[in-house]
């Protein structure tokens, strides 16, 4: 186990046992708040994948949502493309620290749950970002969360799915739960079609793959 992950799992284990399969992200921001946990994704850089593909991508004029935004530092590259960017999380101190840390951000910061989304989100957004949320959440939620995702794309926009690779069928203990090649099939769901599926190497772990996988309305 890489020792960034120790606080996850540990905090992941406590609310699955108590039946809480998205009740441990507060305490894991909370705890990390006050020094005593790691937020394991918390990166000074967005997501390594994301760079190469904002290559020419101009969201002037255009909305985009992040899913499960942590500390805010993919919402911050998306808005910089021009975008006009609401990002999200289900933990209360995420979303607090996410504005502290960027205190002149064009980027609205929601407190929201992807499985009880605001209404007026559904088919809101012409870019969805999914950057490895849905793999921090146990196998029982994934169908719902999926389409939970994907339903927010707007006529004519985009979903972008970041992830870890799990091989199909693979049992594997969490978190996270990396998606599996019909897991990432699943996003086409709703009227989405696939528009490019790639498995890619991480710039700064070439050995380790990633799924980068994109899908259009």
């Amino acid at each position: 186990m890489n020792p960034r992950d120790a606080d996850a799992d540990r905090f992941a284990g406590e609310a699955l046992a108590k039946g809480e399969p998205t009740g441990w992200f507060e305490p894991l921001y909370a705890a990390a708040t006050a020094g005593a946990a790691i937020v394991p994704w918390d990166l000074e850089v967005p997501h390594a994948l994301l760079p190469e593909w904002a290559q020419g991508v101009d969201g002037s004029g255009r909305s985009a949502l992040v899913i499960g935004c942590g500390y805010g530092r993919d919402a911050e590259f998306i808005d910089s493309l021009g975008f006009r960017t609401t990002a999200f999380d289900i933990s209360e101190t995420a979303i607090r620290d996410a504005r502290q840390r960027h205190p002149d951000s064009d980027v609205e910061y929601v407190i929201a749950d992807l499985l009880d989304p605001p209404a007026e989100w559904v088919g809101g957004f012409d870019l969805v970002l999914e950057s490895i949320t849905v793999q921090s959440m146990p196998l029982s939620l994934r169908t719902e969360a999926t389409e939970q995702v994907a339903a927010m794309v707007a006529p004519g926009g985009e979903l972008l799915v970041i992830s870890g690779i799990r091989a199909e069928g693979a049992e594997i203990d969490g978190p996270p739960w990396p998606l599996s090649p019909s897991e990432i099939d699943a996003f086409a769901t709703g009227g989405l079609r696939p528009k490019r599926i790639e498995r890619l190497p991480l710039p700064n772990d070439p050995e380790l793959l990633s799924w980068r996988a994109s899908f259009t309305r």
